[in-house]
């Protein structure tokens, strides 16, 4: 008796069927237990980097409270009670706390006159690969002022000349150290130069404008018209 083409679709697709499940069963038993496998690692290590987060949450606020601490106690005059905390800091896997801590335990190097240990301390941040670069210039910057009276002029002029150019986010600090070297070694015009692009960038805070408005003009090097000295400061120096 033939069998009726309904019959013999049914059939293939009981077969295909069949065949399907028999390919997934030798799959399984040729591959389950590393499919597991690898399910539960990546489970597993998703899990650890969500401990992790949250532990380097947590740690971030711990330092926080830190340098908070350190702040207040220096604050109330308490310089002892900021050395314990700050050096905790200084050892930190944050290079922005490392920072911060590195740049208070340099200010109070500074307010007793160590230049030298002051210095020391902005130069391990500005040569701190793992800190931020915002954080490393200011460093830079601040170790050349600790150290301005005996370093070379040169050295200052080749350490912040990067820095000190037109739209840079450092023109006016870098700038009046390179200019003020330039003067050390009778070098007019360049300072001049330096101390007019300095008055020439909106981006630079008012107070140093109006400085190197006044150094070029003592250099007789061209000051914009548009930072001219207010009439209000012009009348205080009358």
């Amino acid at each position: 008796m033939a069998v009726t083409p309904v019959n013999n679709e049914a059939f293939f697709r009981e077969v295909d069927d069949e065949l399907r499940r028999d390919r997934a069963g030798r799959f399984w038993r040729q591959w389950g237990l590393w499919v597991i496998a690898a399910i539960v690692a990546g489970l597993a290590a998703f899990g650890g980097w969500l401990y992790w987060q949250h532990r380097q949450t947590q740690q971030a606020g711990v330092e926080g409270e830190q340098l908070q601490a350190a702040y207040d106690a220096l604050a109330a005059g308490n310089e002892t009670g900021a050395a314990a905390p700050l050096a905790g800091l200084s050892a930190s896997p944050r290079g922005a706390y490392r920072a911060l801590a590195a740049f208070t335990q340099a200010d109070i190097l500074l307010q007793k006159d160590d230049l030298k240990g002051a210095a020391a301390k902005f130069a391990a941040v500005a040569g701190d690969a793992s800190v931020a670069q915002p954080f490393r210039d200011l460093a830079l910057i601040r170790q050349t002022v600790a150290e301005f009276d005996t370093l070379k002029p040169q050295v200052v002029i080749d350490r912040l000349r990067p820095l000190a150019v037109p739209g840079g986010a450092w023109l006016g600090s870098a700038g009046e150290l390179v200019g003020a070297a330039y003067l050390k070694m009778g070098r007019r015009t360049d300072a001049a130069q330096t101390f007019a692009r300095i008055a020439a960038d909106k981006q630079v805070p008012e107070s140093l404008r109006q400085r190197a408005v006044q150094m070029a003009g003592v250099l007789n090097a061209a000051a914009p018209a548009a930072v001219a000295v207010p009439a209000k400061q012009e009348r205080t120096t009358r």
